[in-house]
């Protein structure tokens, strides 16, 4: 009796398996493996013609379209093996995996909730279809291997491409979990001052529609590197990344006209999400062996107090917060110093190619002696022992704008009328009385006043127009 049961249970056993195979090499089983994809990705999938070894079966690849996140997905040459491991639980063991070339496309540009519960209600539909019979239902992978994988991102702020990849996905911890290494590829932005970044190292998890990245680090320009951490939800669509960035050279990342006035070298560290719904960065910003040239407000200094000294200026302190959304760019707590020299200090804003800036100059006391009025009536004594004015800068980042120079023409106006013999009193009374407190008034009003003084006034004014150089 038991030899007769041994004996049917062989037959049984081989016969299922036979029919296994039989299944596995069917047009059906095809099909179900292109649904498990549109499954997956919300996606129409069609895979070409298998071709069997055994349980081992390769394909020239699979295209498949969506109207969704995934906007497409072209693949070459699959390799892969069947086990029957998990049969018994339901699951279709797709062994070590070897793809080839794989092409993914993403669109985060957005569609509809109501949009996407209708394809959710038609998914589910199709999911039904597939769930009749009782071979197993789904499909549980145990390695993948990509030799050259591509994903091409559409999101509102511009197209965003990682080519090039080799990648390596394992089972870890938990249902449909995997390990992800990737190695080598380029990374491309529509930031139009970043260029490619070379992909060093990458290091994650997937599971249950979230990506973790636990380390990556790409490499940029001559000899910078950037590293850092992050996460992104499928089905939120929200991502987070936090990391830092060293090596960063300013006539790398500045345009040509503001590599010109400022060099040294960058470190940064940054935070980049779209928790608000849109996307947005923030930061500090350090500039370590800067030397700062040819800026304006400086180079009025340096041409009103005879030195040259601001001219280039070997910068003992520069950094600042930073923050972008909205297309706008925020620079808070910016300090740029020079030890023995000067201190600013302030916030900027950048919206496109305009910038308006509230800052605050100092200066080390004598420095802008030889300038008539500068160190009485535009600066004032304040902390760190210097002497400090307030400068409004306006206009474009390729033409700033200051207001400095114009309230220095006419303090050393006033200053020169002070000293001057004969009659100098009466129009320095009629001028300050006129002019009040406001040093707006002053920019517009004071040459006038000038003129008033008849002789003595016109010799001031030669003064003041000798010292300016016109």
């Amino acid at each position: 009796m038991m030899a007769i049961f041994a004996i049917v249970l062989v037959v049984a056993l081989a016969g299922g398996y036979m029919w296994l195979r039989s299944y596995l090499h069917s047009e059906a089983f095809r099909k179900f493996l292109a649904a498990e994809l549109g499954d997956a990705a919300n996606v129409e999938a069609v895979f070409g013609p298998f071709r069997w070894d055994g349980l081992a079966v390769q394909t020239e690849g699979v295209d498949a379209e969506g109207e969704e996140l995934v906007s497409f997905i072209h693949a070459e040459r699959i390799a892969t093996e069947i086990g029957f491991g998990g049969v018994s639980r339901g699951v279709w063991e797709i062994k070590a995996t070897r793809i080839h070339k794989l092409e993914v496309g993403l669109d985060f540009t957005g569609e509809t909730e109501e949009e996407l519960e209708e394809k959710d209600v038609a998914g589910d539909e199709e999911r039904k279809a597939h769930e009749k019979g009782w071979v197993p239902k789904d499909v549980e992978m145990e390695s993948l291997e990509i030799s050259d994988f591509s994903l091409m991102a559409m999101t509102k702020e511009g197209p965003v491409a990682a080519t090039g990849m080799r990648v390596l996905l394992e089972p870890a911890s938990g249902k449909k979990s995997y390990k992800i290494s990737v190695d080598g590829g380029d990374l491309k932005t529509s930031v139009g001052w970043l260029p490619p970044l070379a992909i060093e190292t990458l290091n994650g998890r997937y599971g249950d529609g979230d990506v973790f990245i636990t380390e990556a680090e790409v490499s940029a320009w001559s000899e910078g590197r950037i590293t850092g951490a992050g996460e992104w939800s499928a089905e939120s669509e929200i991502y987070s990344f936090e990391g830092q960035a060293k090596g960063l050279k300013c006539d790398e990342i500045l345009d040509e006209t503001w590599a010109r006035k400022l060099q040294g070298d960058v470190e940064a560290v940054f935070s980049v999400n779209n928790l608000s719904g849109e996307f947005a960065a923030s930061g500090n910003l350090t500039l370590s062996n800067g030397v700062l040239t040819a800026m304006p407000v400086l180079d009025i200094l340096a041409a009103y107090a005879d030195t040259r000294r601001f001219r280039t200026i070997p910068l003992s302190e520069a950094h600042t917060d930073w923050r972008y959304s909205d297309r706008v760019t925020y620079l808070t707590n910016l300090v740029v110093a020079s030890d023995g020299l000067l201190r600013l200090e302030g916030d900027v804003t950048v919206r496109g190619d305009t910038i308006d800036g509230r800052l605050r100059l100092g200066v080390v006391p004598g420095l802008l002696a030889n300038l008539p009025g500068a160190e009485t009536h535009v600066f004032k004594p304040g902390e760190r022992g210097m002497l400090w004015t307030s400068v409004h800068i306006t206009g474009t980042l390729d033409d700033p704008e200051e207001d400095l120079s114009e309230r220095l023409i006419i303090a050393a106006g006033f200053r020169i009328l002070e000293g001057l013999p004969e009659g100098a009193d009466k129009v320095v009374e009629i001028t300050k009385s006129v002019l009040g407190d406001n040093p707006e008034e002053v920019i517009e009003r004071g040459e006038k006043i000038i003129k008033e003084g008849e002789k003595v006034i016109d010799d001031a004014s030669g003064i003041i127009k000798g010292l300016l150089g016109d």
